[in-house]
């Protein structure tokens, strides 16, 4: 995208007479965005390995503390009213440069440690309040739903007259360049036959007529099945309680998985992290969670499993939530976390 952006805007000439060498400069700006994943060999282009540390700057690969985050922390917390417990100038105010096993990297104070740990965990508190909200997690499915349905009948024009459908457009910048808001407003307001089962979706959403969140709970090791068998096994699971007349099918139910971590999945972040101290600023050193404090985290990732239901008249979803919490006890999950529910069931919360 970046090249297309660059050569559809005609950008080399301007950028030449910024000083920029090309095509070094150009290999180096892309790199920042997404470069090389192996790090045990210097695959870079734009830049040497004696200027490792400025790969550390935009998109951090080593330990996630970068600009980025910085630039969606503050325009976040502020629009959510969330407290903002990382102060970004403070971190600039002690970086500095120091080697590291051959390579030089962008380490800090000691003392600002746990500073660090505060910026994971409001990125975790962001996820969970936030990104990964269950009503903002289910007008994604929704709206996911709705464009896989009209994805045969959408098409967009792409270099060279090519025509592309909304899931091949990626394979073409300029086509992909189109996939802007208005395709949401254009099946929204569309009076095509083919893309009836799409409008519906997307008048549901617009109504606030959403698939209805049962609940949520956790699995007590990280997940390796297959998820896409867990509706079929929550339409089929009956309650103790014993079956209802509603029939439910898989088709009924949409299971969520969703990864809450500081960044680095199960790892710990700041492990990845070099500190130099006040008598000693060019010796860069590790300091473990555990000269920290006793209050950290044990873990660093966690699992939440959401399923919701697409019935929403009031017999089905009491049903649902049975079904849910007896395959929740059957699969052997936390106890489950439930939205509302009317049931003898033990191992059910009321929230």
């Amino acid at each position: 995208m970046f090249d297309h952006l660059v050569d559809d805007n005609g950008l080399k000439p301007v950028m030449k007479q910024h000083g920029l060498v090309l095509p070094e400069d150009l290999d180096f700006i892309k790199e920042q965005i997404a470069g090389p994943q192996d790090t045990k060999a210097w695959q870079y282009k734009g830049r040497p390995e004696d200027k490792s540390f400025l790969y550390e700057i935009v998109a951090n690969k080593r330990n996630g503390i970068d600009v980025d985050k910085w630039d969606y922390f503050a325009r976040d917390c502020y629009h959510l009213g969330i407290q903002n417990n990382f102060d970004y100038r403070r971190f600039l105010k002690f970086a500095r440069v120091c080697e590291v096993d051959g390579q030089k990297h962008i380490c800090t104070r000691d003392k600002e440690v746990g500073n660090l740990y505060d910026m994971f965990h409001t990125r975790n508190c962001l996820h969970r309040r936030a990104y990964q909200h269950k009503v903002g997690n289910i007008i994604e499915t929704m709206i996911t739903e709705a464009f896989l349905k009209a994805d045969p009948h959408i098409q967009i024009e792409g270099s060279g007259g090519k025509i592309f459908t909304l899931s091949t457009a990626i394979d073409d910048m300029e086509a992909y360049s189109k996939l802007t808001d208005h395709v949401f407003e254009q099946i929204l307001h569309s009076s095509s036959v083919e893309l009836a089962e799409a409008r519906q979706i997307l008048r549901n959403i617009i109504c606030r007529r959403l698939y209805k969140c049962l609940g949520q709970t956790q699995a007590e090791k990280p997940l390796h099945e297959m998820i896409h068998n867990w509706e079929a096994e929550l339409a089929q699971t009956i309650p103790q309680s014993g079956a209802y007349d509603v029939n439910l099918k898989p088709e009924d139910f949409v299971v969520n998985v969703i990864v809450m971590d500081y960044g680095m999945k199960e790892k710990n972040p700041v492990n990845n992290v070099r500190f130099y101290c006040k008598d000693d600023p060019t010796t860069a050193i590790q300091i473990r969670k555990n000269q920290v404090s006793k209050l950290l985290p044990e873990q660093f990732a966690e699992e939440l499993i959401r399923v919701y239901c697409k019935k929403t008249d009031d017999k089905s979803m009491d049903a649902a939530k049975k079904h849910f919490v007896q395959w929740c006890m059957n699969k052997n999950f936390s106890k489950p976390q439930v939205t509302f529910i009317c049931c003898s069931v033990e191992n059910c919360t009321i929230m």
